[in-house]
């Protein structure tokens, strides 16, 4: 997919990678996406009681001795250009592409890091039944590399809290829809988060149209 591929020339360009994340004890699965989206449990969803700060985040990330938050070790994984990483986590340079509007950004303060799943969906799909760790484990999860990414704060804001009923990304390439598509049902299976009736149909829309996507995912822990 257009931005793994784009990962693998981030990972050969850094010097120093962050810290594997631990083993998982369920094993990942790869399947077709239109079975991926018929493996989503159904709910329906409901927003009482929700708050932003219900999710901690940014926390310390995967190596607590870095230095840089999860925002960072994202940023510094993603680039496809590494950027020079200053005191304090300070990044300068670097380049990065955001898949949802192909986009090239040259400034880390140009990237939002966005939730795959927005943490308001995640709430109305399942989480607000968790405890606040699993809330904080969700909104940090580097443990799948699609759980968190580096897009525009354009399109991250375009997109907001909108599901792929609501919202698509604007490039015009097919594919980047099957992308987007695939790694939204990963996400909710990795989290066993749930998906309405809407969600459900606009998921099968897609799908029409991305016969050779597949969704590979691991649950979490």
């Amino acid at each position: 997919m257009i931005k793994n591929a784009l990962r693998g020339l981030a990972a050969a360009a850094l010097v120093v990678l962050p810290l594997a994340a631990a083993p998982s004890a369920h094993a990942a699965e790869t399947v077709p996406l239109a079975t991926a989206v018929d493996r989503l449990p159904v709910g329906t969803e409901s927003r009482e009681g929700y708050q932003r700060t219900s999710f901690k985040h940014w926390n310390a990330g995967l190596n607590p001795t870095d230095g840089c938050n999860t925002r960072a070790e994202v940023l510094i994984w993603e680039a496809v250009e590494a950027p020079k990483e200053h005191p304090g986590c300070q990044l300068e340079g670097g380049r990065w592409w955001s898949y949802y509007d192909a986009t090239w950004v040259t400034s880390a303060s140009g990237l939002d890091i966005d939730h795959m799943v927005p943490l308001a969906e995640a709430w109305d799909s399942g989480a607000s039944a968790w405890t606040p760790q699993r809330r904080e484990a969700y909104a940090n999860d580097q443990g799948a590399e699609t759980s968190l990414v580096a897009v525009t704060a354009r399109s991250n804001r375009s997109k907001s809290d909108k599901d792929p009923a609501q919202w698509l990304p604007t490039a015009p390439d097919d594919a980047v829809r099957c992308q987007y598509a695939a790694e939204w049902v990963g996400t909710k299976l990795r989290w066993g988060l749930a998906a309405d009736d809407t969600e459900l149909a606009a998921l099968r829309d897609i799908t029409l149209g991305c016969p050779n996507e597949s969704v590979t995912y691991e649950p979490a822990g």
